[in-house]
């Protein structure tokens, strides 16, 4: 079959029309993936990766991770702290991580008793001078356990408070990746202890009154006042969430310290209401199946 002159310059102008037209799709590819798609690909992979094998931890927080009233009546006990205590026992999460040969070398506690939120900046700046591999932080308990329900913390301020400490922190430690423990379920601790008569005498000095003042009253003024303390909780958990989730070197727990139910033995046998040794135990094994996940909790 004959091809005429016209027919065969009818083809070149198709075929270079067509090249022309590929070449555009592939410029336009490549603006739109950072210049060719493995680029692209490499690009998308190359932000912060959670390491789970940190070599340092410091932690920051309340009467938790200090070990209050885990050994002795009154008093801290930083050694079985669930973060960075030495405690063969409990085998806190710097141990499990560390081993425990290098917990005093390469873990620091910076929790206080008594701590709330507008403490943890300060906290939080003592931590990153050591620009530990890891922080954690477990507060907000002393946040909802005041006087009265009316006295919390307002959520708000609870924010504010958490937004500023780990603004801080990124400023002075730019790679420390922080683990965030919910707030534990109140309400739950007083279920566990309001039968006890030598357990009500105990809270009658003081502690957590707002979830635990008149444990056996079922009144619909203290009912009310108990839910409207978990609810509270419920909201500076979600709080621990939001913000935790804005930074991709921080990892909240998913809820899980509110959601563990915590019985008579994981409690401290004089207020029944602070974790004894085996509560650290199971917050550190907790803890440390976080922390050494691939992924976060969904």
């Amino acid at each position: 079959m004959r091809t005429t002159a016209a027919g065969r310059r009818a083809r070149r102008t198709l075929a270079g029309a067509g090249a022309a037209v590929a070449l555009l799709a592939g410029a336009l590819s490549g603006c739109q993936s950072g210049g060719s798609p493995d680029r692209g690909e490499r690009g998308a992979q190359s932000g912060p990766r959670w390491n789970t094998a940190p070599t340092s931890v410091a932690a920051a927080g309340d009467s938790i991770t200090r070990g209050f009233d885990a050994c002795s009546v009154l008093a801290d006990c930083p050694e079985v702290s669930w973060a960075t205590g030495n405690d063969p026992a409990v085998r806190s999460l710097a141990s499990r991580l560390l081993g425990e040969a290098a917990v005093p070398e390469r873990s620091w506690n910076f929790a206080v008793t008594g701590s709330r939120m507008a403490d943890l900046p300060a906290q939080l700046t003592a931590a990153a001078a050591h620009k530990p591999d890891l922080v954690t932080v477990m507060v907000g308990s002393n946040d909802a356990c005041r006087p009265t329900a009316s006295s919390m913390t307002p959520v708000a301020d609870f924010r504010s408070g958490f937004e500023r400490a780990l603004a801080q922190l990124r400023a002075a430690s730019p790679a420390s990746q922080v683990y965030v423990s919910s707030v534990p379920d109140l309400q739950r601790l007083w279920e566990q202890g309001k039968d006890l008569p030598m357990v009500r005498q105990v809270w009658k000095l003081g502690i957590c009154q707002s979830m635990l003042a008149d444990p056996l009253s079922l009144a619909t003024g203290a009912t009310a006042r108990r839910e409207q303390v978990r609810a509270r909780v419920v909201e500076y958990n979600e709080v621990l969430r939001e913000v935790c989730g804005k930074d991709p070197l921080c990892r909240y727990d998913g809820g899980a310290v509110f959601q563990y139910p915590f019985a008579a033995e994981q409690l401290s046998r004089w207020d029944w209401f602070h974790p004894g040794k085996d509560g650290q135990a199971r917050l550190a094994e907790l803890a440390h199946r976080q922390v050494t996940a691939a992924e976060p909790p969904r």
